[in-house]
């Protein structure tokens, strides 16, 4: 087991699917093919599993255990694994963390309890970290929700937890809100030391990237990650034209993996990943459901028109 010591969550973090066989148990050969493929990529500088992405919603706690396994022995000594830390409860999310921690992650991705979207006071959210950081020294990311909903954290809140909790280095930011991510950045990255914020808002990467944040983390990474890094090193670069360009490929698959509604947009990945040879199959687990042929030709077309896929093979995988 490898734990990159001293990482900090910063650069290019593709989020990895999880592949299913038929029968919705896990596909393993085929998760280690993705991680492999994934990590393979130049520029990138952890990997993000049990998130979003992986369909941790739909996975027990054994087989949350069993893919940071997997993903540690796959790739665990090249790049920092971070964990996401899915939970309803604090207790429940001191838990997983402690899982995570004993299994080698380099970082935790805190979701918010949705319970929050009945409403949250500071001291909740405080909590729910603190009990976190009581069983880990680990670095946490926040995962920032859009505020409507009512898990998105208010920045005070943001701030508090921060004070709170001095082991948060990052956010991942899905605020939704271009003044509200703007804001968020200038706050957090001029703290010392500094919480990064790293971008999730993968429909409209380009303009969010060019307002500093120092990374991202995407599921979106799982398809494009070398696109990712392009345009990372583009915009840190200060080459405004080549991140431009870069973007103009990556446009049509944010057109068509985050189209509504926005729950597919895994599913969508993995389909693309299919489309490309990278995937036996697009299983995904209950309440998610097969895309209609339609929509697989919608995501055909875009890996084409993204240089992802070339015309006549999209046609033989039809």
């Amino acid at each position: 087991m490898t734990r990159h010591r001293d990482y900090v969550p910063h650069g290019v973090i593709p989020a990895v699917l999880l592949p299913f066989h038929e029968d919705l148990s896990i596909d393993e050969a085929s998760y280690r093919a993705h991680l492999r493929d994934v990590a393979s990529v130049d520029g990138i500088s952890a990997i993000t599993t049990n998130a979003h992405a992986s369909e941790v919603a739909a996975c027990t706690f054994d087989e949350q255990r069993r893919v940071l396994a997997l993903t540690q022995d796959e790739i665990g000594a090249r790049l920092p694994i971070v964990n996401g830390i899915y939970a309803e409860s604090a207790l429940e999310g001191a838990r997983i963390a402690k899982m995570a921690h004993e299994g080698g992650a380099s970082a935790l991705l805190v979701f918010p309890s949705g319970v929050f979207s009945f409403g949250q006071r500071p001291e909740m959210a405080v909590e729910h970290f603190k009990r976190i950081a009581e069983v880990t020294d680990l670095p946490l990311i926040i995962f920032q929700y859009p505020l409507a909903g009512g898990q998105g954290y208010p920045l005070p809140t943001l701030l508090k937890i921060i004070e709170a909790v001095p082991t948060v280095r990052a956010i991942k930011d899905w605020c939704t809100n271009p003044q509200l991510h703007e804001r968020q950045i200038r706050v957090l990255q001029s703290r010392t030391p500094a919480v990064n914020v790293l971008t999730t808002h993968s429909a409209w990467l380009l303009s969010s990237l060019v307002l500093g944040c120092n990374g991202l983390l995407s599921g979106s990474g799982s398809v494009i990650a070398d696109l990712q890094a392009q345009l990372y090193r583009a915009v840190q670069a200060n080459d405004l034209a080549a991140a431009r360009r870069i973007n103009d490929r990556i446009w049509p698959t944010a057109e068509v993996f985050y189209s509504e509604p926005w729950v597919d947009m895994h599913n969508r990945m993995k389909e693309a990943l299919v489309l490309m040879g990278k995937l036996p199959r697009a299983t995904v687990r209950p309440p998610l459901a097969k895309l209609s042929d339609a929509e697989i030709g919608r995501i055909r077309e875009a890996l084409v028109a993204a240089g992802l896929l070339e015309a006549g093979r999209a046609k033989k995988a039809a």
